[in-house]
């Protein structure tokens, strides 16, 4: 017999498991479906290869989840300042939290860390029930009056009135419940590493931008060895990213040095690479009948501004904020007016934000003459402007301008 939950999230990633976090005042039973075993992080353990740019609004929302200090008290690395320069032309632009009145631009930090922590903080809700490792293989009765089923791997059957995809750019629940996308191919995969340099990054966040794709520099916090670590981010053609991956440590990092014009001196050490294909794509709708998506399920952007997951986390508080307000009315929480004003609210800016990344992309790509005139004086003019990079922090950063 079927067990019957309110709300049913699939994915116990960063944006469902904060999603769950996020009803904790709420007395409704959660299901929480992953074929994930629970990561664990140990601040004794090397920097994860996967890490994430949290955004100022990010931190206040975590923070509002109640996991923030728990995640700062691990291993969190803010950056203060940030350096974009062109390397086709003599153009540069610098950002500085202090312009703002902030303490930071932003936050790196290693995705099994939010992860964790969110997962600790539900474990102190009585009302969430995980069903881990477990993976949905069918959606039925989307549409029915009461509840949609959804049939698990290991033979359960989970009722939900509210089904929320939070399960990835490929999400399977898109795709059972026949909303299509927009989508296409970068034409590039983005490599990844963890590197120490020669010389320490000062808490800067730095990209350069290159013909071949842009190249990002995050920095790490510093061990107790007094080492300076990085995670870089390398945008380039698939065939060039194998070819990078193919070759040894050493002529690696020669590369990677030469490439960042050793701002950072050399490359001295090179751990955890890998790559994966950069794909754009954009849920043409968020909703359908009791399934409603959100983050990478919704829509997927290329990294290089590294706003991914601060828009998943945007969509998991407008979500929160919907549903919230619904159960007080006594709406069904499906109630097709509830999940239309979460899209309506939220799909406007994650397209915003992906033509942004988009024009970002081909501006930088292009080598005519007067496309590099005008990117070098674009930069040129804006790093001269100060009211005007203010008010890009503060959009990047999240916050009102």
């Amino acid at each position: 017999m079927s067990e019957v939950f309110d709300i049913v999230i699939v994915g116990g990633g960063m944006a469902g498991c904060a999603f769950a976090c996020a009803l904790a005042e709420m007395d409704c039973k959660i299901a929480i479906i992953d074929n994930q075993t629970p990561p664990i992080f140990s601040v004794d353990n090397f920097f994860d290869s996967r890490v994430v740019a949290l955004s100022l609004a990010s931190r206040q929302f975590l923070t509002q989840l109640g996991v923030w200090d728990a995640i700062t008290a691990q291993r969190v690395s803010a950056f203060d300042r940030m350096q974009v320069w062109d390397a086709d032309g003599t153009a540069q632009i610098s950002f500085d939290a202090a312009d703002v009145q902030q303490s930071a631009l932003g936050y790196i930090v290693e995705n099994n860390l939010v992860v964790s922590a969110l997962r600790e903080r539900l474990q102190q809700q009585s009302n969430v029930q995980w069903f881990c490792p477990d993976a949905v293989v069918n959606l039925c009765d989307v549409d029915d009056k009461a509840c949609a089923t959804l049939i698990l791997n290991r033979g359960a059957e989970v009722q939900g009135k509210l089904i929320v995809a939070a399960d990835g750019a490929q999400s399977l629940l898109r795709q059972l419940s026949g909303i299509n996308t927009v989508e296409w191919d970068y034409g590039h995969h983005a490599v990844v590493a963890t590197v120490r340099t020669e010389k320490p990054h000062g808490a800067v966040a730095r990209q350069r931008f290159m013909t071949t794709g842009p190249l990002a520099f995050l920095p790490l916090r510093e061990n107790n060895g007094g080492e300076h670590w990085c995670s870089v981010v390398w945008s380039m053609a698939p065939e060039a990213a194998q070819a990078l991956l193919a070759q040894s440590e050493q002529d690696f990092a020669a590369q990677l040095a030469r490439a960042f014009e050793y701002v950072l001196g050399d490359v001295l050490e090179v751990r955890g690479r890998f790559a994966f294909p950069l794909r754009q794509r954009h849920a043409q709708s968020y909703q359908h009948g009791r399934v409603v998506l959100v983050g990478d399920a919704a829509h997927t952007i290329h990294p290089l501004a590294g706003q991914g997951v601060n828009l998943g986390f945007m969509d998991v508080r407008v979500l929160a904020e919907e549903i919230q307000r619904a159960w007080d009315k006594k709406l069904p929480l499906a109630d097709e007016r509830v999940l239309k004003r979460y899209q309506r609210r939220r799909r406007g800016a994650n397209l915003a934000m992906t033509a942004t990344m988009e024009l970002f992309k081909q501006l930088f790509a292009r080598q005519a003459l007067s496309v590099r005139w005008l990117r070098n004086t674009g930069m040129s003019g804006i790093d001269g402007m100060p009211l005007l990079k203010k008010q890009i922090m503060r959009h990047a950063m999240g916050l009102s301008t």
